[in-house]
């Protein structure tokens, strides 16, 4: 599909989202929506599911600690990993593994991340969901070198990102490669926070308990440096969250969820304009997102765990380029309601919420509770996507055990009090348009990324309003605040939009408010869509806290 067919096409799909087709089955109500993404196939065989054991990331330890911080040390670097049982996969890591290390950290405490770039392209570490200090949040052309590179080498690889949006943006583009980071048009291309070697992030820990994750960010290559490995876990804890009976130890799984392609080498298959990742972009076919026919969960494919017949808490992370699921599990469980909300993208829920399904947009985050006791022992129990076709349907299996355990005592109706945002506080309300513009590249507000030029600029401490709209579907991320969801097309928020979030799924022609309330520090930041693909191709825009 060229992008002139693609343009027909997301007009055709306007109509059908509007119509809200909720009573058709998943698979077909999600391709009536505009499905995101194109299929991209692997050629090397695939295995069989359910054969490789599910890994659990590595817990980092801090290299030293004082009274109010931990130090953390990690090396990005090329790694050859297993990921396919027979095959080496060249991938590109956080210490060598795939996902990288988790960081399980206390809220309250600051955590410092020492990053050294090891690998052949520059990077940028982005905390998602973290509220973080402006020069510690990942800013896509506040590059980080790698080891050996010179000055010069900084500035070219500063400007590459922007090149290749001058180059789809024409004389609007062009522009953009003038301006750079800062507010009122004063910073210059001279003003890229670029350093060569080693960076490091400083996260305050002003924030709640919750599951995040760190990535990659790097302007107008985001989408090829994640599906080529760079993403992990960080874990934020506190006291309210330790006092509640919820599943701990071994029966507390984070599960990232990815889906890719491989290469006849057995390397990660990518439809990259440029093979050399000198030049952002992929091939018009994949302009809508790039899917992948191999479902890994924490980096191994379709995988098996083997869990008591008791509770689990399963914190998951939708780290796909561009891949929706709905999730559920099969068989379902006597009287349903399988899948115990206790969480969201910014911590715990006021009450659990019970679901038979979740759906689950790229960069959200669901935090489950699924108590396994309901099933016979011996039971198989596969955790399905319903928005996918043959072997994307399937993600993994737990097998439940047959000996007897002792569990944790139910969950309690209420899991903690949240502050509720007042909708009469805001003092502005502002609109942003995700749309896919004339000339086939993706905007906001009509507007091709351009970095330094702000679409807003939020007072620090007010409150606001913010209204997204669509064409297609978008998941919409905002750096340093978390936000409350309003409503959905004038009615009440989704099924799955309760609590804090910094990750809304906004649906073909579909419009959502958000309130945001900005806090702690002011400077540069930014929205964007997380479908890797939009992102890459200039579907991001700046907001300035002052």
């Amino acid at each position: 599909m060229n992008r002139r067919r693609f343009l027909g096409a997301g007009a055709a799909v306007l109509g059908a989202g509007a119509l809200g087709a909720f009573a058709v089955p998943a698979a077909a109500r999600l391709l009536a929506e505009g499905r995101p993404g194109r299929l991209l196939s692997s050629e090397v065989p695939l295995p069989e599911p359910f054969e490789v054991p599910l890994p659990v990331p590595a817990v980092l330890a801090p290299v030293r600690t004082d009274g109010t911080a931990d130090y953390y040390e990690i090396t990005q670097r090329v790694a050859r990993l297993e990921i396919l049982p027979g095959v080496h996969t060249e991938a590109w890591t956080y210490g060598g593994t795939y996902p990288g290390p988790t960081l399980s950290v206390r809220s309250g405490r600051r955590t410092v991340v020492s990053h050294r770039n090891e690998l052949p392209v520059p990077s940028v570490v982005h905390l998602h969901g973290g509220h973080t200090p402006a020069d510690s949040d990942g800013y896509p052309v506040d590059l980080l070198l790698p080891v050996g590179s010179s000055a010069d080498h900084a500035t070219a690889h500063a400007l590459a990102g922007m090149a290749g949006m001058a180059g789809m943006a024409g004389t609007e583009g062009m522009k953009g490669m003038k301006t750079m980071r800062g507010s009122a048009g004063r910073a210059t291309r001279d003003a890229v926070r670029t350093v060569i070697g080693t960076r490091d992030y400083t996260y305050p820990g002003h924030q709640r308990a919750a599951t995040l994750w760190y990535h990659d960010h790097r302007m107008g290559f985001t989408g090829p440096a994640i599906w080529r490995g760079l993403t992990g876990f960080h874990l934020v804890r506190d006291d309210e969250e330790d006092a509640l009976p919820l599943p701990r130890g071994e029966r507390e799984l984070p599960l990232m969820l990815a889906d890719r392609a491989f290469a006849a080498d057995g390397s990660f298959a990518y439809p990259a304009t440029d093979p050399d990742l000198a030049v952002p972009g992929v091939t018009d076919d994949y302009m809508n997102g790039v899917l992948g026919d191999v479902i890994l969960v924490n980096g191994a494919p379709w995988p098996r765990a083997e869990v008591d017949r008791a509770r689990y808490r399963l914190r998951l992370v939708n780290a796909s380029n561009a891949r929706l699921y709905r999730l559920e599990l099969d068989p379902q469980p006597p009287g349903g309601d399988a899948l115990v909300q206790i969480g969201g993208d910014g911590g715990l829920l006021e009450e659990p919420v019970a679901h038979d399904a979740v759906e689950i947009a790229p960069a959200e985050r669901f935090d489950l509770v699924v108590d396994f006791s309901r099933y016979p022992p011996g039971t198989a129990v596969r955790l399905m996507n319903r928005f996918g076709a043959g072997r994307t349907e399937e993600v993994m299996l737990f097998e439940v055990g047959s000996r007897p355990v002792n569990d944790d005592p139910p969950l309690p109706e209420r899991l903690c009090t949240l502050e509720r945002l007042d909708p009469e506080a805001a003092v502005a309300t502002r609109v942003f348009g995700f749309r896919r513009g004339r000339d086939g590249n993706w905007t906001i507000n009509n507007r091709l990324y351009q970095p330094g030029r702000a679409l807003a600029a939020p007072e620090l401490g007010s409150t606001e309003i913010w209204r997204f709209f669509s064409d297609v579907h978008h998941p919409v991320h905002v750096h340093l605040n978390a936000f409350q969801v309003l409503s959905r097309n004038g009615g009440d928020p989704g099924p799955y939009d309760e609590g804090w979030k910094d990750t809304v799924d906004l649906r073909p022609a579909e419009a959502v408010e958000v309130l945001v309330r900005f806090t702690d520090y002011p400077g540069s930041y930014m929205l964007h869509c997380h479908n890797l693909e939009h992102e890459d191709m200039a579907m991001m825009a700046d907001f300035t806290v002052e």
